[in-house]
């Protein structure tokens, strides 16, 4: 135990099938988060980072500490943006014009975002985030790095470490992201948006 906890799913842990199943989901959840929220908490033990929020310690902390914080922060932000697979599932909304405005359609920004995260070198994380501004674009993170590191707000995220689809997919990176556009809950992204 300790001051972060393993985030609740908003879903089933099968609810996502086939485009992730529920084997990966038991251990990209149930391992990998659930090891970096115990990393964590025993390294914020006494530390000077230990009554920062998550976010703060994402953009303060150094090292390990920032590294286990990210991880979170990141996971978080991805297993909450899922829902049962749906066919045509696009956005709307102010947040579907503003990726008409900022890409010139869904289909281009699919693309940009697909082929950023297919050529992310190593392990990462591809993101669609705002700036100050309001303008949206699409980044790759290395590692456990976050938008908001760069004073941008996180909207939307794939996970490109391997541990997120090599058991479905094995090294077709390319076809893991094509295919979680099913599972993406655009009412969570536009909530994010607003």
């Amino acid at each position: 135990m300790g001051k972060f906890s393993l985030m609740a799913l908003p879903y089933a842990m099968d609810a996502l099938e086939p485009v992730i199943s529920k084997e990966t989901l038991e251990f990209h959840y149930g391992k990998h988060l659930a090891g970096y929220v115990n990393n964590l908490n025993g390294l914020l033990e006494g530390s000077s980072s230990a009554d920062l929020s998550l976010e703060e310690i994402v953009c303060q902390a150094s090292d390990v500490v920032q590294n286990n914080a990210g991880q979170i922060l990141n996971h978080e932000l991805y297993f909450g943006q899922f829902a049962k697979p749906k066919v045509d599932n696009v956005p709307t909304g102010k947040l579907g014009e503003a990726i008409t405005r900022d890409f010139g359609s869904f289909e281009v920004f699919k693309e940009m975002f697909q082929k950023t995260g297919t050529t992310l070198f190593g392990s990462g994380w591809v993101w669609l985030s705002a700036d100050k501004n309001g303008k949206l674009v699409i980044t790759q993170e290395t590692n456990a790095a976050n938008p908001v590191q760069k004073n941008m707000k996180p909207l939307l995220t794939f996970d490109v470490w391997e541990h997120a689809y090599y058991l479905d997919y094995q090294n077709r990176r390319q076809d893991h992201l094509a295919a979680l556009w099913q599972i993406v809950d655009w009412n969570v992204i536009e909530k994010r948006y607003a």
